[in-house]
């Protein structure tokens, strides 16, 4: 009997192979990324294009730009030393949104003042990377190539897809984390 059971187990266990994996027919590796990046790349050239036309035409204003990609300038500027938000700072501010038209998106009131735990809360990149070099007091208008703003996705309300955004900001306080 024993040898019966041998003869099952090995018969079992030499019969049991696992399938080969299929292989696929053509490989597009990263073509997708490809066509993705120039894709982009193009729509960043345009929205460039767009932002410097804006800044041609108010040669007013003394734009500056920014080690992360937008641009602003001093509405009102506060020139004596004082603080920025540092991280887990609570900001207050308000601030409007337009599209590089100057059409309103929304305005402040709809906004409302907010209050924003500095790099602890969510708040779209440009914003709150602009609100770092504000001090209390300060209203800066900032113009966001759309990937510092919303993006692909917008906000799912009135902002669509890939839309650079001009925004008035103003500090009203920063409280410092103790």
């Amino acid at each position: 009997m024993k040898p019966i059971l041998y003869l099952l187990l090995i018969s079992f266990i030499f019969g049991c192979k696992s399938p080969d994996a299929r292989r696929p027919e053509s490989v597009q590796s990263g073509s997708f990324i490809k066509a993705s990046a120039e894709r982009n790349i193009k729509l960043n050239k345009k929205e460039q294009a767009l932002i410097q036309k804006i800044i041609a035409n108010n040669p007013e204003q003394d734009y500056i730009a920014s080690e992360s990609g937008f641009w602003y300038y001093y509405n009102t500027k506060i020139e004596q030393d004082t603080i920025t938000p540092q991280f887990g700072d609570i900001v207050s501010f308000k601030y409007n949104v337009k599209d590089l038209n100057e059409n309103t998106i929304y305005t402040e009131d709809e906004i409302s003042i907010q209050n924003y735990a500095m790099d602890k809360e969510e708040l779209f990149t440009g914003l709150r990377e602009g609100l770092k070099l504000m001090k209390p007091g300060e209203v800066v208008t900032f113009l966001f190539p759309s990937q510092k703003a919303y993006g692909y996705y917008g906000d799912a309300n009135r902002i669509g897809t890939n839309i650079p955004l001009i925004c008035k900001v103003t500090v009203n306080t920063i409280i410092q984390n103790q």
